[in-house]
């Protein structure tokens, strides 16, 4: 994973380029909605606390499909998984751009869900199988693929959103049908290997000390992960294009870290070691934010700053979960996720809630309270955690993409 590109990188087979293109979109959907936000909330007369559940419904389907995903495409193949999530994603994206009330379109971000949680799950494996120059130069490029869209979907959500709510949502609709059609044409479905995954596979998993430690630090993560992402565009009172820009560069940062940096700290110190540094820093940001959250510029640079240190979190957390167990990627990737998206789903109406019964601050002290359970979480359990300190091997490396993000659905 941590290995110098070169340039195999960029001489890819089309199908391989089918899917990345297909990926870029995908991770653009996490923040394609945050610019829009205040404008659903007033267009559709929303309070903040229904318009934030646009992100809960996404995350709650999205974890609990992932229990199912790798059952599903290790029966039908990774064509018709990815053609499946692709197309529910068409599908649902046009119903909320078509939505009259913010009740359907929370519905049909559940949908979205699904869609995304089918297609993100598949996506890395077929790169990584069909991909020349090695499976070092396929992570390569799904990381960059990872870093483009987590950039691009908070701007294009801006630009778009200055027209209409409803622009992000056609323009989702509009590259993923491309996404859909280079996938159908390009991609070579016949011939691939397949090895059935028990359905019990993800729930079995979670028994595992290890992979149980890291899930619910990953939970209490989550959560501070999405109230930084999805309740700051309310208190900082710009337009879309305002919040777009502010987010494209949380969205930079993000990429920056998790694709340089933090490989670069793994290579120096132990993963438990950089997680119970890190997560405290970002648990004092969170309550920098808090109290600075009445001046935007202030605040903006909590965002970014907060961008940085969820970078290396992402990815150190994620190579983190492959070291610790012996399971195959799709199921420690199917239970893993399904844990920490339950704080992605809870986080964006509580910190609602919390600023309507209290202020904005609030609902930064409680994500940094989270974050810090993580931290604790970690702390307690790092004698089960010792092992995951060792040098990995080259296929635990790359199995540890397979679940980055989460963030990416």
């Amino acid at each position: 994973m941590n290995t110098p590109a070169t340039t195999s990188v960029w001489k890819q087979p089309a199908q391989v380029w089918a899917v990345a293109f297909a990926c870029v979109v995908a991770f653009m959907g996490i923040g394609l909605v945050d610019p829009i936000l205040p404008a659903i909330a007033e267009s559709l007369e929303a309070s903040p606390v229904e318009t934030e559940l646009l992100f809960t419904s996404y995350l709650l389907v999205t974890g609990l499909a992932m229990l199912v995903t790798s059952w599903i495409s290790s029966r039908i193949g990774a064509k018709a998984t990815l053609l499946i999530g692709l197309a529910l994603i068409v599908a649902f994206a046009l119903l909320c751009a078509l939505s009259g009330s913010v009740d359907a379109v929370i519905g049909f971000r559940a949908g979205w869900g699904l869609g995304n949680a089918l297609f993100i799950s598949t996506a890395l494996a077929t790169i990584v199988g069909a991909a020349s120059g090695g499976s070092s130069a396929a992570i390569i490029l799904y990381e960059a693929a990872l870093g483009l869209g987590i950039a691009i979907g908070p701007l294009l959500g801006g630009i778009l959103g200055e027209q209409s709510w409803r622009g992000p949502f056609f323009g989702v609709v509009v590259l993923m049908a491309i996404a859909f059609l280079a996938v159908l044409v390009l991609l070579r479905g016949p011939g691939e290997k397949r090895q059935p995954v028990p359905f019990s596979a993800p729930f079995t998993a979670l028994r595992r000390p290890a992979l149980a430690i890291l899930a619910v630090a990953a939970l209490f993560y989550n959560i501070g992960f999405f109230v930084l992402l999805a309740f700051s565009p309310f208190p900082l009172g710009f337009g879309a294009l305002g919040i777009g820009f502010t987010f494209f560069g949380w969205g930079v940062a993000l990429a920056v870290t998790s694709v340089w940096v933090a490989p670069v700290l793994m290579r120096r110190m132990p993963r438990t070691r950089i997680i119970l540094i890190v997560l405290p820093l970002l648990a004092l940001d969170l309550v920098v934010a808090g109290l600075v959250v009445g001046s935007a510029g202030a605040l903006v640079a909590c965002i970014v700053i907060g961008g940085l240190l969820l970078g290396v979190m992402n990815t150190v957390l994620t190579e983190a979960v492959m070291e610790a167990t012996d399971l195959p990627r799709s199921v420690a990737s199917s239970a893993y996720s399904a844990v920490r998206f339950l704080g992605g789903a809870m986080a964006p109406p509580i910190a609602a809630l919390l600023w309507h019964a209290f202020n904005a601050t609030v609902p930064y002290v409680f994500a940094a309270a989270s974050v810090l359970l993580a931290a604790l979480t970690v702390f307690l359990g790092r004698r089960v955690l010792a092992h995951i300190d060792d040098e990995p091997s080259d296929a635990a490396a790359e199995d540890a993409e397979a679940i980055l993000i989460g963030d990416a659905a």
